[in-house]
């Protein structure tokens, strides 16, 4: 009698894009997790409040004329080739550039994430995690090196526009009580923050 030969254990960790695929399929509803710091996070379902502040402000770009805003779009961080440092979903964005077929190409080989370097501007909501969105995503952004993280507070009544990432934080800070326009870099507009008011 023989027994079949044990598989060597490897020491590679598990890639978080499989780890967030094995979140998905396990879910009895429907859920878009995120990796950041190293930690699988799974959003809360948005309200609608927070669906129609993503939407106001993602309007309010591209009204302005920047044409690569959005929402919806998955971006990965990590060294080309390397391992995946982060997986992020902002609730709203600008892109550098419309994705190429390069990007499109990095997309289908990362399964569903594109490049976080398209990102000139990430976007974000809180909900009832805004620790994530005030911490973990904030430093996550900034080492990745989007220029410009907007931040809605809803919690505190605030909206922040975050610039000149260096290392795992911003250089530069607005900050604004809701009501007020928030003003972003150049050569993005000054974001009106009067339907955010209670």
């Amino acid at each position: 009698m023989s027994a079949d030969p044990m598989p060597e254990p490897t020491n590679q960790p598990q890639d978080p894009i499989d780890l967030l695929i094995a979140i998905e399929r396990a879910s009895d509803v429907p859920v878009r997790p995120e990796c950041v710091e190293g930690m699988a996070i799974v959003p809360p379902q948005p309200d609608n409040e927070h669906n129609h502040a993503a939407g106001e402000l993602y309007f309010q770009l591209r009204s302005a004329g920047f044409h690569t805003a959005g929402f919806g779009n998955g971006y990965r961080a990590g060294p080309k080739g390397g391992r995946t440092q982060a997986l992020v979903i902002p609730d709203f964005y600008v892109q550098h550039r419309e994705p190429s077929e390069v990007d499109e190409a990095y997309r289908k080989a990362h399964r569903g994430w594109y490049p976080v370097e398209l990102l000139a501007l990430a976007g974000e909501i809180t909900s009832s995690n805004h620790e994530t969105d005030t911490g973990p995503k904030y430093r996550t952004y900034a080492a990745a090196g989007v220029p410009v993280y907007v931040l809605v507070h809803r919690e505190e009544g605030r909206a922040y526009a975050f610039s000149q990432p260096e290392g795992s934080a911003y250089a530069e800070k607005t900050e604004i009580a809701f009501g007020r326009p928030l003003r972003l870099p150049a050569p993005y507009p000054a974001l009106d923050t009067g339907f955010l008011v209670r």
